[in-house]
């Protein structure tokens, strides 16, 4: 719509309404307590008529729809193979994939924004319906020519001294290796922190610092020697991945498909070096 469109109806839902639902405090425009309230009736009768579609694209059955997906960055590599075999037995579907970090992901949930979620840990706070689907071990890797290489069952404690290529503050992952160190008594240090698992990989093979990430996300590394993985007591780090809805949430049949699918085959798509 034009801008003149967009003005007028305003106006005519402010003359329905009988109140002001928006105010301009200098070059910006701000929803007053009315139109809050309208903002969340309109996403009432939004989801309502979502339903509505579901309801009836359920009745047509499972070969036409639409299905919205958002994963954690380190899912992104197996859930892309997933979709792609879940396409090719529904090709009438259409398929909104988002890949994003776990903060994005919290968000998408509250607003219910996305048919299914999948990610580690679920967040805390939410209701929501959450399945693990498979395990999602966390390995420690080093450039392929560390000296800590060829070493067998390195002691964790040795490395209360080294420095460590990190995701940002409020990613699962870090939150898990922090809560590992602290349960066995280890210093974990921070040298550098990024906010992509590719970015940390590429930080370790320059040798800025070892890491720490699901193996999940090594698979052309660990094929090229890249990368390596370290034999280190206690490890790997033990997580889960999960499959998430919103609590309650009335799922379509075809993600209901998708999540039956998911459950079902998610492991046969990790592909890693023997």
């Amino acid at each position: 719509m034009s801008q003149p469109a967009v003005s007028m109806q305003i106006k005519q839902l402010e003359s329905n309404v009988g109140l002001p639902l928006f105010e301009q405090v200098g070059k910006k425009i701000h929803l007053t307590e009315a139109g809050q309230h309208m903002r969340q009736y309109g996403r009432h009768m939004s989801d309502l008529l979502d339903e509505a579609d579901e309801v009836f694209e359920a009745i047509k059955g499972v070969e036409r729809g639409e299905l919205s997906i958002s994963v954690a960055t380190t899912a992104g590599h197996f859930v892309t193979r997933l979709l792609a075999a879940f396409s090719r037995q529904h090709e009438g579907i259409t398929i909104s994939l988002d890949i994003t970090n776990r903060e994005a992901l919290r968000h998408q949930l509250e607003q219910n924004e996305r048919d299914l979620v999948i990610m580690g840990q679920p967040p805390e706070g939410l209701d929501v319906d959450a399945e693990e689907i498979m395990e999602n071990p966390l390995v420690m890797i080093a450039p392929s020519n560390h000296p800590l290489v060829a070493e067998k069952n390195i002691p964790l404690s040795h490395f209360s001294h080294e420095h460590y290529v990190v995701r940002e503050m409020g990613s699962g992952t870090r939150f898990a290796i922090e809560r590992f160190f602290d349960q066995y008594g280890v210093s974990f240090n921070t040298g550098i922190v990024m906010t992509s698992n590719e970015a940390i990989k590429q930080a370790v093979e320059a040798g800025l610092g070892l890491g720490i990430v699901s193996i999940h996300t090594l698979e052309l590394e660990l094929e090229t020697q890249r990368l390596k993985m370290l034999d280190v007591e206690d490890f790997p780090i033990s997580r889960q991945w999960y499959i998430l809805q919103r609590k309650g949430k009335r799922l379509s049949p075809v993600a209901q498909e998708f999540k039956a699918f998911v459950i079902e085959k998610a492991s046969q798509f990790i592909r890693l070096p023997g």
